[in-house]
């Protein structure tokens, strides 16, 4: 008999990855609007959010959704899927291919299990992290994050001038100070997922909305990467009524504890001087 998370990952998968398909054929040449908030929107994440929606409330109709493109208020369930139906739309409209989709399931407020998937580049990455719960549907939750269905850890690398650090577009300013090579992907949860997978040292986001952390977070903290958010102590347990439309995150991703103090000075020397 199928478990419980069994069915989660079965569901993920087959969902992103035909929604995936049809985003493929739209790829370089989808019409972008520009959204009240600057960001881009085209027919292509509309259509792919309705997608999902549709997908989860026949499979988990019992879930709640949040979603960049639809309901943006946190819902009164024990189960909530955060969605970013199409994640790097600029990308996406613009013809990179560094976009994808993003899906992270949350109990109590909190993100279990997160599926983030790159048609262009076939990369999909999943991951669970068990809440500190005892019992019950944890009992038989798997462990660990993958890339293409293979662990995936950060790298032990000693650090050098030839390893990556990931930058976003509204925190370029730190790039010069930096000791190593610096990549802006352009999609922040793959700045994230790059970091957990072993290919960058590191990664700083100015503003990513939940919708760029719920799927990512947890692949990141179960591949056994650093989080730490910049302003808040802390992320997650959500809360029921609250819109995260507008609300930021800034966040530094490292690949261990120790190169926080190398990096983490860079950050703040930037951020105050773009504040003061």
């Amino acid at each position: 008999m199928t478990n419980f998370w069994d069915s989660i990952l079965s569901f993920a998968r087959v969902t992103v990855e035909r929604v995936g398909q049809q985003l493929l054929q739209d790829f370089g040449s989808a019409q972008a609007d520009e959204k009240d908030d600057g960001s881009l929107v085209t027919k292509s994440d509309n259509w792919a959010d309705a997608e999902i929606r549709s997908a989860i409330a026949s499979a988990f109709p019992s879930h709640g959704i949040l979603s960049e493109e639809g309901e943006q208020v946190f819902p009164d369930t024990e189960w909530c899927w955060v969605v970013d139906p199409l994640d790097a739309t600029t990308n996406f409209a613009r013809g990179i291919p560094i976009w994808g989709i993003s899906l992270g399931l949350l109990y109590r407020g909190t993100p279990v299990f997160g599926c983030v998937h790159l048609p262009p580049i076939n990369q999909s990455f999943h991951g669970f992290w068990a809440p500190d719960l005892a019992g019950g549907v944890f009992d038989n939750m798997p462990q660990g994050a993958f890339l293409n269905r293979q662990p995936i850890r950060p790298t032990a690398d000693k650090m050098s001038g030839n390893h990556f650090f990931n930058l976003c577009s509204r925190s370029v300013g730190i790039g010069p100070h930096l000791p190593s090579k610096v990549r802006m992907l352009g999609m922040a949860s793959y700045n994230f997922l790059t970091v957990a997978s072993g290919v960058a040292m590191g990664g700083v986001e100015a503003t990513p909305k939940i919708w760029d952390i719920a799927g990512s977070w947890v692949i990141v903290k179960a591949a056994g990467a650093v989080w730490l958010p910049l302003e808040s102590q802390g992320i997650f347990p959500l809360e029921v009524g609250k819109n995260y439309g507008r609300i930021s995150y800034p966040t530094l991703v490292m690949n261990r504890q120790e190169l926080v103090s190398v990096f983490l000075p860079f950050v703040e020397a930037w951020k105050k001087k773009k504040m003061g």
